[in-house]
C-alpha cells in the first residue's frame, strides 16, 4: 500500500531560463574568481620584484658613494639616497659589513636587526621576510636585500671584499597589496553584479521567442487562435510547423468524420424516401418485400462505402471498369417512385464504351446526388448523358457525365454558393444542401472537373462532371 502512495512532493525540472541562468553565473563567477586569483598573484610577484629592484638601487647608490681612506677606515656620505635613512626607526636601514667591523645606517638605531654575513664579490642575495624587533619591543619582518663587492684602489696588495645590504620593512609590502586586494575584488564584484544583471537581460530576452511560442499555443487551445504565426526564429520554424500541421491535420479528421455523417445519412435519405413512398401507396405486401430488400442492400452498400471511404481518404488508382447503365437505372428506379406525383421523365444517352473507372460507390454518390436534383427540380423531363472522353496512348479513357433538366435553372452568381456544403438552392425546398458539395468533393479526388451552367436543349441547370483519363 505504501508502494502505491503518491508521493507528497513532486520534483518539477527546472525551467530553461533558470538553467541557463545558473550555469552562466556559475561559469562567470567562476571567471572572475578565477581571474581575480591570477591578477592577484600577478601584482604579488610584481610588487616583489619592485621591491627588489628598489632595494638594488639604494645599494648600488651606496656602493658608488662608498670610499675608504688610507688607514682603511669607512667613509659614507652625509647625503643617503633616500631620508629615510637618517631617521630612527623609519623602517628603511642600510648596512655595510666589513672584514673588521660592520656600519649602519642611522635609522637602524632601536630595531634589533639580523646581521647580514659576508657574500663573495658579485653575489646577490634577497630574502625576506626575516624576523626583528622594532623600538617599541613588539616583532616585525623586514626583507634583505645584499650586494657583495670588492675594494681595489689601492692596488692587489690593498684589495678586500665588503658587503652592503638595504633593508626595508616588510610592513609596506602587505600594505601595498592589501588596497590592491581592496580594489580589485571591488571591481571585479561589481562588475560581476553588472554582468548577471546584464546576463539576466540577455537571457530574458533570447528566451522571448519561446514565450511567444507558449502563449501562442495557449491562445490556440482557446480557441483565440486558428493555427501559429508563421513568424518565428528559423530554429523554432520545424516546431511551430509540426504543431499548425498536428492542429490542420487535427481539423481535417474532425471534417472528415463530420462530413462522411452527412454524407451517409444524405446516402440513406433516398432509399428511406423509396420505402416511405411504397408504404404511404399501400403496395401489395410481396411488392414491399421486394422494394424493402433492394433498398436494404442498398442501405448496407452505401454504408460500407462512406465507412471505407472514410478510412482510405481517397480512391483506388487501379480500378476496374464500371458500367453505367445498371447503375443508372436502379437509382432511377427509386427516384421515379420518391417523384411519382411529378410525373418525370429520365432518358438516357449512355455510350457503350463509357465506363467509370473507380469505385462503383463513388459512382453511385455521382449519379445519386445529380440525378436526384434532377428529380427535385425538373417540371417533366430529366436527361443523363455519358460519354466517353479521349484517351491518351497506354490510358484508359476519361469519362464525360452530364444530368439536364427543365427546370428553372442556375444563376451563374449563385453557382459558387450552391456548391458549398449546407447550402441549398431554395429554403422552402426540403434537404440538406450537403448532395453537390459531395459530387465535387468526388469529382475533386479524382482530379476531375464539375461544371454548372444552363442546358440548350432542355432549359434547366446542366451539370457536367469531366473525368480525365487515368493509367
Amino acid at each position: 500500500m505504501a508502494a502505491d502512495r503518491e508521493p507528497l512532493f513532486r520534483w518539477r525540472p527546472r525551467s530553461l531560463q533558470s538553467r541557463q541562468l545558473w550555469a552562466a553565473s556559475i561559469g562567470l563567477i567562476a571567471f572572475l574568481a578565477l581571474a581575480g586569483y591570477a591578477l592577484d598573484r600577478a601584482f604579488l610577484q610584481t610588487a616583489e620584484s619592485n621591491l627588489h629592484e628598489r632595494l638594488k638601487s639604494y645599494a648600488l647608490a651606496y656602493a658608488d658613494g662608498i670610499e675608504f681612506l688610507r688607514d682603511g677606515s669607512l667613509y659614507v656620505p652625509d647625503t643617503p639616497p633616500d631620508p629615510r635613512f637618517r631617521r630612527p626607526g623609519s623602517g628603511l636601514y642600510a648596512e655595510v659589513v666589513l672584514p673588521n667591523g660592520r656600519w649602519r645606517s642611522a635609522s637602524s638605531q632601536g630595531p634589533v636587526l639580523p646581521e647580514g654575513p659576508m657574500l663573495a664579490p658579485t653575489v646577490e642575495r634577497f630574502t625576506g621576510p626575516l624576523p626583528i624587533t622594532r623600538t617599541s619591543g613588539d616583532p616585525g619582518e623586514i626583507y634583505r636585500y645584499g650586494l657583495g663587492l670588492v675594494w681595489a684602489e689601492g692596488g692587489p696588495e690593498a684589495e678586500f671584499p665588503y658587503t652592503i645590504y638595504i633593508l626595508e620593512d616588510a610592513s609596506t609590502l602587505p600594505a601595498q597589496v592589501r588596497v590592491f586586494r581592496q580594489a580589485l575584488w571591488g571591481y571585479l564584484g561589481g562588475a560581476g553584479l553588472v554582468l548577471l544583471l546584464l546576463q539576466s537581460v540577455v537571457l530574458r530576452w533570447s528566451l522571448w521567442p519561446l514565450r511567444q511560442v507558449i502563449t501562442e499555443l495557449k491562445r490556440v487551445q482557446r480557441g483565440q487562435l486558428a493555427h501559429m504565426s508563421p513568424h518565428h526564429p528559423r530554429e523554432l520554424e520545424p516546431l511551430t510547423e509540426s504543431i499548425n500541421a498536428f492542429i490542420e491535420s487535427e481539423r481535417e479528421n474532425l471534417d472528415r468524420q463530420r462530413n462522411t455523417l452527412a454524407d451517409l445519412a444524405h446516402s440513406l435519405k433516398t432509399p428511406l424516401a423509396v420505402l416511405r413512398a411504397r408504404l404511404d401507396n399501400h403496395a401489395p405486401e410481396h411488392e414491399l418485400r421486394e422494394e424493402m430488400d433492394v433498398q436494404l442492400k442498398r442501405m448496407n452498400d452505401l454504408v460500407g462505402y462512406q465507412l471505407a471511404r472514410a478510412a482510405s481518404g481517397g480512391h483506388a488508382l487501379f480500378a476496374a471498369p464500371v458500367k453505367i447503365e445498371p447503375h443508372a437505372e436502379q437509382i432511377v428506379r427509386g427516384l421515379e417512385k420518391i417523384y411519382a406525383s411529378k410525373g418525370v421523365l429520365c432518358e438516357f444517352e449512355i455510350d457503350p464504351e463509357a465506363c467509370f473507372h473507380g469505385e462503383p460507390g463513388d459512382l453511385q454518390e455521382l449519379l445519386g446526388n445529380l440525378l436526384e436534383n434532377g428529380f427535385k427540380w425538373a417540371n417533366t423531363r430529366v436527361l443523363l448523358t455519358a460519354k466517353a472522353g479521349e484517351a491518351a496512348a497506354q490510358r484508359r479513357p476519361g469519362l464525360l457525365l452530364v444530368v439536364e433538366d427543365d427546370g428553372p435553372g442556375i444563376p451563374a452568381e449563385r453557382v459558387a454558393t450552391l456548391l458549398q456544403r449546407g447550402v441549398r438552392g431554395d429554403e422552402r425546398v426540403q434537404g440538406h444542401g450537403i448532395g453537390l458539395s459531395i459530387v465535387q468533393d468526388i469529382v475533386r479526388g479524382y482530379r476531375g472537373e464539375l461544371e454548372v451552367g444552363r442546358s440548350q436543349e432542355l432549359g434547366g441547370a446542366r451539370f457536367a462532371v469531366c473525368l480525365p483519363p487515368g493509367l
